[in-house]
Protein backbone atom coordinates (compact mmCIF):
# COMPACT_ATOMS: atom_id res chain seq x y z
CA UNK A 1 0.00 0.00 0.00
CA UNK A 2 1.18 3.63 -1.00
CA UNK A 3 0.05 6.93 1.09
CA UNK A 4 0.12 9.92 -0.41
CA UNK A 5 -0.12 13.42 1.16
CA UNK A 6 -2.14 15.11 -1.19
CA UNK A 7 -3.06 18.61 -1.89
CA UNK A 8 -4.67 20.52 -4.59
CA UNK A 9 -1.74 21.18 -6.87
CA UNK A 10 -0.07 20.29 -10.29
CA UNK A 11 2.62 18.46 -8.72
CA UNK A 12 0.28 16.32 -6.29
CA UNK A 13 -1.90 15.70 -9.64
CA UNK A 14 1.14 14.06 -11.29
CA UNK A 15 1.29 11.34 -8.65
CA UNK A 16 -2.15 10.64 -9.07
CA UNK A 17 -2.22 10.14 -12.86
CA UNK A 18 0.91 7.66 -12.86
CA UNK A 19 -0.33 5.67 -9.71
CA UNK A 20 -4.06 5.36 -11.57
CA UNK A 21 -1.81 4.24 -14.66
CA UNK A 22 -0.09 1.77 -12.68
CA UNK A 23 -3.18 0.88 -11.05
CA UNK A 24 -1.13 0.79 -7.83
CA UNK A 25 -3.02 0.23 -4.21
CA UNK A 26 -2.98 3.39 -2.65
CA UNK A 27 -4.72 5.62 -0.17
CA UNK A 28 -4.23 9.91 0.26
CA UNK A 29 -4.36 11.87 2.97
CA UNK A 30 -5.21 15.75 2.22
CA UNK A 31 -2.14 17.86 3.85
CA UNK A 32 -4.29 21.72 3.92
CA UNK A 33 -1.67 23.81 2.61
CA UNK A 34 -3.34 27.13 2.89
CA UNK A 35 -3.80 26.08 6.53
CA UNK A 36 -0.06 25.73 7.26
CA UNK A 37 -0.30 21.74 8.12
CA UNK A 38 2.47 21.15 5.91
CA UNK A 39 4.71 23.11 8.19
CA UNK A 40 3.31 21.06 11.19
CA UNK A 41 6.26 19.00 13.12
CA UNK A 42 4.44 15.59 11.61
CA UNK A 43 4.67 16.33 8.02
CA UNK A 44 8.15 18.06 8.35
CA UNK A 45 9.30 14.81 9.47
CA UNK A 46 8.48 13.16 6.35
CA UNK A 47 9.66 16.37 4.38
CA UNK A 48 11.64 19.13 5.89
CA UNK A 49 10.81 21.06 2.64
CA UNK A 50 7.17 21.21 3.81
CA UNK A 51 6.29 20.33 0.37
CA UNK A 52 3.46 18.06 -0.87
CA UNK A 53 3.55 15.59 -2.61
CA UNK A 54 5.19 13.12 -0.52
CA UNK A 55 4.19 9.00 -1.03
CA UNK A 56 5.58 6.14 1.76
CA UNK A 57 5.60 3.15 0.58
CA UNK A 58 4.66 0.14 3.00
CA UNK A 59 6.45 -2.01 0.88
CA UNK A 60 9.73 -0.13 0.12
CA UNK A 61 12.67 -2.06 -2.04
CA UNK A 62 14.32 -3.73 0.85
CA UNK A 63 10.69 -4.75 2.37
CA UNK A 64 10.72 -1.54 4.64
CA UNK A 65 8.87 1.49 3.86
CA UNK A 66 10.12 4.05 2.09
CA UNK A 67 9.43 7.50 1.92
CA UNK A 68 9.97 9.52 -0.88
CA UNK A 69 9.22 13.05 -1.20
CA UNK A 70 9.81 15.98 -4.69
CA UNK A 71 7.09 14.42 -7.47
CA UNK A 72 10.16 13.86 -9.97
CA UNK A 73 11.76 11.54 -7.53
CA UNK A 74 8.26 9.97 -6.48
CA UNK A 75 7.65 9.88 -10.55
CA UNK A 76 10.94 8.22 -11.21
CA UNK A 77 10.96 5.68 -7.67
CA UNK A 78 7.01 4.77 -8.88
CA UNK A 79 8.49 4.09 -12.86
CA UNK A 80 10.92 1.77 -11.37
CA UNK A 81 8.84 0.15 -8.53
CA UNK A 82 6.78 -1.04 -11.27
CA UNK A 83 8.68 -1.10 -14.71
CA UNK A 84 6.15 1.44 -16.13
CA UNK A 85 6.34 4.77 -17.92
CA UNK A 86 9.76 5.03 -18.31
CA UNK A 87 11.71 2.92 -21.10
CA UNK A 88 14.73 0.39 -19.69
CA UNK A 89 16.53 1.06 -22.95
CA UNK A 90 18.82 3.60 -22.02
CA UNK A 91 18.78 5.87 -25.24
CA UNK A 92 14.84 5.82 -24.94
CA UNK A 93 15.28 6.41 -20.62
CA UNK A 94 16.79 9.29 -20.70
CA UNK A 95 15.35 10.87 -23.34
CA UNK A 96 12.21 10.74 -21.06
CA UNK A 97 14.08 11.58 -18.38
CA UNK A 98 15.39 14.98 -20.14
CA UNK A 99 11.85 16.30 -20.84
CA UNK A 100 10.93 15.15 -17.34
CA UNK A 101 13.58 17.43 -15.91
CA UNK A 102 11.93 20.28 -18.55
CA UNK A 103 9.13 20.58 -16.25
CA UNK A 104 11.07 19.79 -12.87
CA UNK A 105 13.25 22.85 -13.72
CA UNK A 106 11.61 24.94 -16.35
CA UNK A 107 8.08 24.87 -17.16
CA UNK A 108 6.91 23.78 -13.22
CA UNK A 109 9.02 27.02 -11.50
CA UNK A 110 8.44 29.50 -14.50
CA UNK A 111 4.64 28.83 -14.10
CA UNK A 112 4.58 28.79 -10.70
CA UNK A 113 6.56 32.19 -10.17
CA UNK A 114 4.57 34.01 -13.20
CA UNK A 115 1.23 32.79 -11.40
CA UNK A 116 2.37 34.22 -8.00
CA UNK A 117 3.11 37.79 -9.21
CA UNK A 118 0.32 37.27 -11.08
CA UNK A 119 -2.47 36.88 -8.73
CA UNK A 120 -0.69 37.22 -5.51
CA UNK A 121 2.05 39.59 -5.59
CA UNK A 122 1.36 43.68 -4.94
CA UNK A 123 1.07 45.87 -7.51
CA UNK A 124 4.19 46.93 -9.58
CA UNK A 125 5.31 43.78 -10.64
CA UNK A 126 5.89 44.34 -14.40
CA UNK A 127 8.94 43.25 -14.98
CA UNK A 128 8.85 39.84 -12.79
CA UNK A 129 4.90 39.28 -14.90
CA UNK A 130 6.91 40.30 -18.40
CA UNK A 131 10.03 38.25 -17.40
CA UNK A 132 8.35 34.56 -16.25
CA UNK A 133 5.87 35.27 -19.00
CA UNK A 134 8.70 35.56 -21.51
CA UNK A 135 10.73 32.47 -19.63
CA UNK A 136 7.42 30.26 -19.45
CA UNK A 137 7.01 30.38 -23.15
CA UNK A 138 10.03 29.77 -24.17
CA UNK A 139 10.07 26.31 -22.77
CA UNK A 140 5.99 25.60 -24.11
CA UNK A 141 7.40 26.64 -27.58
CA UNK A 142 10.60 23.92 -26.83
CA UNK A 143 7.25 21.57 -25.57
CA UNK A 144 5.75 22.18 -29.09
CA UNK A 145 8.73 21.71 -30.94
CA UNK A 146 9.53 18.28 -29.33
CA UNK A 147 5.90 17.64 -30.09
CA UNK A 148 5.78 18.07 -33.49
CA UNK A 149 8.62 15.57 -33.58
CA UNK A 150 7.45 13.02 -31.34
CA UNK A 151 4.35 11.57 -30.57
CA UNK A 152 4.90 11.65 -26.81
CA UNK A 153 7.82 13.96 -25.11
CA UNK A 154 10.07 10.87 -24.34
CA UNK A 155 9.43 9.44 -27.81
CA UNK A 156 6.81 6.92 -28.87
CA UNK A 157 5.30 5.45 -25.93
CA UNK A 158 3.99 7.85 -23.10
CA UNK A 159 6.05 8.17 -20.19
CA UNK A 160 6.69 9.98 -16.60
CA UNK A 161 7.56 12.84 -18.69
CA UNK A 162 4.23 13.45 -20.69
CA UNK A 163 2.67 12.59 -17.00
CA UNK A 164 4.94 15.83 -15.63
CA UNK A 165 4.05 17.89 -17.37
CA UNK A 166 0.11 17.80 -18.85
CA UNK A 167 -0.76 19.07 -14.79
CA UNK A 168 1.24 22.68 -15.74
CA UNK A 169 0.46 22.91 -19.48
CA UNK A 170 -2.94 21.88 -18.73
CA UNK A 171 -3.91 25.19 -17.59
CA UNK A 172 -2.22 27.77 -20.23
CA UNK A 173 -5.20 28.99 -21.97
CA UNK A 174 -6.61 30.18 -18.39
CA UNK A 175 -3.80 31.34 -17.35
CA UNK A 176 -1.95 33.50 -20.92
CA UNK A 177 -6.33 33.50 -22.17
CA UNK A 178 -7.79 31.48 -24.85
CA UNK A 179 -5.97 33.26 -27.91
CA UNK A 180 -2.63 31.22 -26.81
CA UNK A 181 -3.98 28.12 -28.29
CA UNK A 182 -3.52 28.27 -31.63
CA UNK A 183 0.45 29.27 -31.04
CA UNK A 184 0.62 25.82 -29.67
CA UNK A 185 -1.52 23.15 -32.04
CA UNK A 186 0.66 20.27 -31.49
CA UNK A 187 0.97 21.10 -27.19
CA UNK A 188 -3.31 21.26 -27.33
CA UNK A 189 -3.46 18.19 -29.43
CA UNK A 190 -1.14 16.21 -26.74
CA UNK A 191 -3.10 17.68 -23.71
CA UNK A 192 -6.45 16.35 -25.69
CA UNK A 193 -4.81 12.78 -26.01
CA UNK A 194 -4.04 12.36 -22.53
CA UNK A 195 -6.74 14.03 -21.03
CA UNK A 196 -9.20 11.40 -22.88
CA UNK A 197 -6.92 8.70 -20.92
CA UNK A 198 -9.43 6.83 -18.67
CA UNK A 199 -6.32 6.84 -15.81
CA UNK A 200 -6.42 10.86 -16.41
CA UNK A 201 -10.14 10.72 -15.47
CA UNK A 202 -9.46 9.09 -12.35
CA UNK A 203 -6.51 11.20 -11.46
CA UNK A 204 -8.65 14.46 -11.69
CA UNK A 205 -11.79 13.22 -10.07
CA UNK A 206 -9.57 12.49 -7.02
CA UNK A 207 -7.41 15.96 -7.07
CA UNK A 208 -11.24 17.39 -7.03
CA UNK A 209 -12.11 15.64 -4.35
CA UNK A 210 -8.91 16.68 -2.47
CA UNK A 211 -9.98 20.09 -3.31
CA UNK A 212 -12.97 20.16 -1.69
CA UNK A 213 -11.28 18.52 1.77
CA UNK A 214 -8.69 21.75 2.02
CA UNK A 215 -8.48 25.27 2.13
CA UNK A 216 -8.97 27.29 -1.18
CA UNK A 217 -6.31 29.85 -1.70
CA UNK A 218 -9.27 32.95 -1.65
CA UNK A 219 -10.14 30.73 1.49
CA UNK A 220 -6.41 31.40 3.59
CA UNK A 221 -6.11 33.62 6.29
CA UNK A 222 -3.71 36.95 5.97
CA UNK A 223 -1.44 35.10 8.18
CA UNK A 224 -1.73 31.54 6.54
CA UNK A 225 -1.11 33.30 3.23
CA UNK A 226 1.71 35.34 4.27
CA UNK A 227 3.46 31.53 5.64
CA UNK A 228 2.74 29.49 2.50
CA UNK A 229 4.58 32.50 0.48
CA UNK A 230 7.45 33.66 2.85
CA UNK A 231 6.03 37.00 3.46
CA UNK A 232 5.43 39.64 6.00
CA UNK A 233 6.75 38.20 9.38
CA UNK A 234 7.77 34.72 7.62
CA UNK A 235 10.07 36.35 5.79
CA UNK A 236 13.47 35.88 5.78
CA UNK A 237 15.56 38.44 7.89
CA UNK A 238 19.15 38.33 8.75
CA UNK A 239 19.85 38.95 11.89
Amino acid sequence: MITLYAADSPNVLKIYLALEEMGLEYRAIPVDVMAGQNFSPEFMRLNPNAKVPVVVDEDGPTGSPLTVFESGAVLIYLAEKTGKLIPSEASRRYQVLEWLMVQMSGLGPLFGQFIHFHLFAPDGNDYALSRYSTLAHRVIGALETRLSEAEWLGGCDYSVADIATFPWARPLSRIFGPGVEAEYPRLMEWLARIAARPATGRALAAVEEIGRLTTAPGEASPEALDLVFGRGTHAYARA
